[in-house]
């Protein structure tokens, strides 16, 4: 949710996710921050710095946007419900689940107490799509297209 919140910020996004004003937010930051326009090595090195949280800010607000979600909410269903849970990590709020497809969803403000739940349910996957998979924010991580 931390994170959530810092790149709404950068981006000013208020409310839902509009890709089309995300997306001119975006490339006035670029051209605002990009390193070629600064001359001195220290204002260059902070530009590289900033100019990358932009490029990951964008990534990562793009793949939680409701219109990213809509476009590949099939998939997202039948991964959840045809698929098992193989893998998962938790840390700090974030949950992270692998399911048997090789697909990696992040569930972000996951307490640590729900995931104790998860993790000691009878049925993982019954109780991640009653309390975890369809409740949380959610986004495809991009770990499993880099595995995949």
């Amino acid at each position: 949710m931390k994170r959530i919140k810092q790149y709404k910020k950068l981006f000013k996004v208020e409310g839902p996710i509009n890709l089309k004003e995300l997306k001119t937010t975006y490339r006035s930051l670029v051209k605002e921050w990009h390193p070629d326009k600064f001359q001195d090595e220290d204002e260059k090195a902070a530009a590289e710095i900033k100019s990358t949280e932009i490029i990951d800010g964008y990534h990562f607000l793009v793949s939680i946007a409701p219109e990213t979600k809509a476009a590949n909410l099939e998939a997202y269903k039948k991964t959840i419900t045809e698929f098992q849970v193989a893998d998962w990590h938790h840390k700090s709020m974030l949950l992270e689940v692998t399911f048997t497809d090789g697909n990696t969803y992040e569930y972000f403000g996951v307490s640590k107490i729900l995931f104790g739940k998860f993790v000691n349910a009878k049925s993982m996957n019954n109780f991640g799509k009653r309390n975890i998979f369809n409740s949380f924010i959610y986004r495809k991580s991009m770990k499993a297209s880099v595995t995949a």
